[in-house]
């Protein structure tokens, strides 16, 4: 008798691929959650002299960012041009080996030529990830598996957090080495089972004419062939465009693409949405949890770092739902509604600092910052966190998605590094500044997707076309029913 009863059948391999690609997601939220910890420990700090200059602070956090923006960039076409899992893998194995000079620094310039490599390596995978799961995936289960990499993200978070904390007492260098040589060691790890076991999009097989191998992607995916009719239209829309030999062998007209009439005002909307993720100060949140929980009032290290992993444990466990429900809540209801919940966060913290209602001994006010910290992460995590992502991806047509969504990504990158280089120089020279700066920068992104954006919960791409050229999105199955009763 086997060990596994015969009436249980063994999950898709659509959902197994998902899985793998998400936990690439891992190493991005390892290197947010242990970056901020690692910098305000003893001994990084007397290993590098002057890392405690709030600008010198800043740059350390923030170099890797332009690198990731601009490898991102190129991202959507490399990805286009090997594949996705290649692509996947190269960006993996350069951020493992950007993570492995940053544990063997022996100067502040050698470390942060680690956090420059580390970010090419990242603007490469990072975007990619949500690409190949939208085309792997059966419409009706794309909403849940796409917010899969965004999970992974919020445990790494709680896995730098905690590792930091637990190394963070060692006396020696190797306290903040060690984070390092983890997180190296576990990118060697995912780069050699995604570059086995990550499967090909169906859809890039068909977008470079192999239409048998794409069929037979599909089957050995599990997709049905009614879902997997749904997601191929974009291959045959394709089919009417510019030839796919053409575009393969001219970068910039493939670059350029993005940009061309019927797409350009996705792509703008895509990189406003993605830059102003970042604007809202999640990062700066992220990055800096030491230093914003010790400006609220908890003085002691220790206390501090174990608060940040808290936060991160938080952001965890409410992403979960996330997840679960994301078919269910609708992608522009969560931008927008988050978006109102976080301003109002940030402005309350910004009001008690310029109210001087903040005293770091005694006083509620300290701990309603705390707390309001602690809401804007989980809020973020469920709303932001995830819709903007996904519908990044989803609103773009088959032949942009990778490249669209990549310079999407290029914005959150840029923007993550103006948040990480000036939130401490913001902290320094006033304790309310940043958080009316995000909370704005909240107020103007709800504005903008009330106006701009159509919901894509639960439709196909192709009905999301058709939003997006102006029908409604039930117009399109009157016209069908006219038809077919004419």
């Amino acid at each position: 008798m086997g060990l596994i009863p015969a009436n249980i059948k063994s999950p898709p391999k659509y959902l197994l691929g998902c899985i793998l690609c998400s936990a690439n997601g891992l190493l991005f939220g390892m290197d947010t959650g242990t970056i901020g910890p690692v910098t305000d420990m003893e001994y990084f700090k007397a290993s590098f002299g002057g890392s405690e200059n709030s600008t010198i602070h800043g740059l350390i956090v923030s170099c890797i960012l332009i690198p990731a923006a601009l490898s991102s960039f190129f991202a959507g076409y490399v990805a286009d041009r090997l594949g996705r899992p290649k692509g996947i893998c190269i960006g993996v194995f350069i951020f493992g080996l950007g993570a492995a000079i940053e544990a063997g620094a022996v100067a502040l310039s050698m470390f942060i030529v680690g956090r420059i490599v580390e970010g090419l390596g990242e603007g490469l995978f990072l975007g990619n990830l949500v690409v190949l799961i939208c085309e792997i995936s059966p419409t009706r289960a794309r909403g849940a598996l796409t917010t899969g990499p965004q999970l992974a993200t919020t445990l790494g978070l709680v896995l730098g957090y905690f590792v930091s904390y637990g190394t963070s007492g060692i006396q020696s260098s190797l306290s903040w080495r060690l984070p390092w040589i983890i997180l190296a060691s576990l990118s060697m790890v995912l780069c050699a089972l995604s570059f086995f076991f990550l499967p090909e999009s169906p859809q890039w097989l068909g977008l470079h004419g192999k239409y048998e191998m794409a069929e037979e992607a599909w089957e050995r995916l599990g997709v049905t062939p009614a879902e997997r009719e749904k997601v191929e239209v974009n291959v045959v829309i394709r089919e009417t465009g510019p030839d796919v030999d053409d575009v393969k062998d001219n970068t910039t007209k493939k670059l350029l693409d993005i940009f061309s009439k019927d797409v350009w005002g996705r792509t703008v909307l895509a990189v406003f949405l993605m830059g102003m993720q970042q604007m809202s100060g999640i990062d700066g949140v992220l990055y800096y949890a030491p230093q914003l929980f010790q400006k609220a009032g908890l003085a002691s290290s220790e206390a501090s770092f174990l608060a940040s992993g808290v936060s991160a444990i938080v952001i965890f466990a409410v992403t979960v739902p996330g997840l679960i429900y994301a078919d269910g809540w609708g992608r522009r209801s969560s931008i927008i509604y988050g978006g109102v919940g976080m301003g109002i966060l940030m402005f309350l913290m910004g009001g008690l600092y310029a109210g001087n209602a903040v005293h770091q001994s005694t006083g509620a006010g300290r701990w309603v910052v705390i707390v309001c910290i602690y809401l804007f992460a989980a809020l973020y995590s469920v709303s932001w966190g995830i819709a903007v992502k996904v519908y990044s991806a989803e609103i773009q047509p088959q032949r942009t998605r990778a490249s669209a969504t990549t310079l999407a990504h290029s914005s959150n990158w840029v923007s993550n590094f103006l948040v990480a280089l000036t939130t401490p120089v913001l902290l320094a020279k006033s304790s309310y500044g940043a958080y009316f700066l995000w909370g704005g920068c909240c107020v103007v992104t709800v504005v903008v997707s009330v106006i701009f954006m159509h919901e894509t919960q639960g439709r196909t791409f192709v009905e999301i076309e058709e939003a997006f050229k102006g029908k409604r999105p039930t117009q399109k199955r009157q016209e069908a029913e006219s038809a077919s009763k004419a």
